[in-house]
């Protein structure tokens, strides 16, 4: 079975059911063109900056609506799926977390976003995600049918030992669910996402918020699916929407044994 992996792009809000129903919209689009691998950006099911919103509609880690409404819409399906990232309370803290799902609607693992969005922007932009949220502090990778998912969450994508980590942990494909900033992505998230997948000849899968959400925060959209050699397999730039691609993990270790650059740190 030929891996069919489609990213997509949404313009989520801070009214979960709302985003939910975008999902599942988009889901059975990327499904009917093939998809049996789905992927969602950060923020999925809730996007917003106020502490209070956070706290009163964040999913619980075992009784979330939303999770809990996917998973049998993944089980119905028979497809893997990727919650790119979505707040979760878990206990009395706050992570941005994935949750990878395999055909059964089961929860194969989470990871739990490590490098917390505390910047000051040119424009005046000012985030502290750090205020807000729990870092995670586990690099995870894990098996799926066609090779190993690393797994990060947007500002992730700075920090280039992340990666290798991941690499090192026999990672062949690497998610970058994303809400990347109007500012930002214009300026570096084509030459990092395409950066990331050259350094560890993976593939990386990237999909991503795009639009102006209810919060006046601009998200930059162009959610890539990227080959092992930097190639952009798949774009698509400022609309809602999903791309799909067929994934050759053959090109994984010819470029690997090519150029031996991974095994060295």
């Amino acid at each position: 079975m030929k891996l069919n992996a489609a990213c997509l792009q949404l313009t989520s809000n801070d009214q979960p059911n709302e985003n939910l129903d975008q999902v599942i919209n988009l889901s059975e689009q990327a499904i009917q063109s093939g998809a049996n691998f789905v992927l969602t950006p950060e923020n999925t099911f809730l996007f917003t900056m106020e502490k209070k919103i956070l706290e009163e509609r964040s999913e619980h880690h075992e009784e979330g609506n939303c999770i809990n409404h996917i998973r049998k819409f993944v089980k119905s399906k028979k497809i893997w799926f990727l919650i790119g990232g979505t707040p979760v309370q878990d206990g009395r803290d706050i992570f941005n977390r994935s949750i990878l799902l395999n055909p059964n609607g089961e929860v194969v693992s989470t990871y739990d976003k490590i490098h917390m969005f505390d910047v000051n922007l040119p424009n005046g932009e000012i985030y502290r995600e750090s205020e807000k949220f729990k870092a995670g502090h586990q690099i995870v990778v894990t098996k799926l049918p066609w090779g190993n998912l690393g797994l990060s969450i947007c500002y992730d994508l700075r920090f280039s030992n992340h990666y290798r980590q991941l690499m090192k942990k026999k990672a062949d494909f690497i998610t970058v669910p994303s809400a990347f900033t109007k500012n930002t992505g214009e300026r570096h998230w084509h030459v990092l996402i395409r950066s990331r997948a050259i350094e560890n000849f993976c593939y990386v899968f990237a999909p991503a918020q795009t639009g102006l959400h209810h919060n006046q925060r601009e998200t930059y959209g162009h959610a890539m699916i990227v080959s092992p050699d930097g190639h952009i397999l798949k774009e698509i730039k400022k609309e809602k929407g999903f791309i799909i691609s067929e994934i050759d993990t053959k090109i994984i270790e010819k470029l690997r044994s090519e150029i031996p650059s991974t095994k060295y740190d």
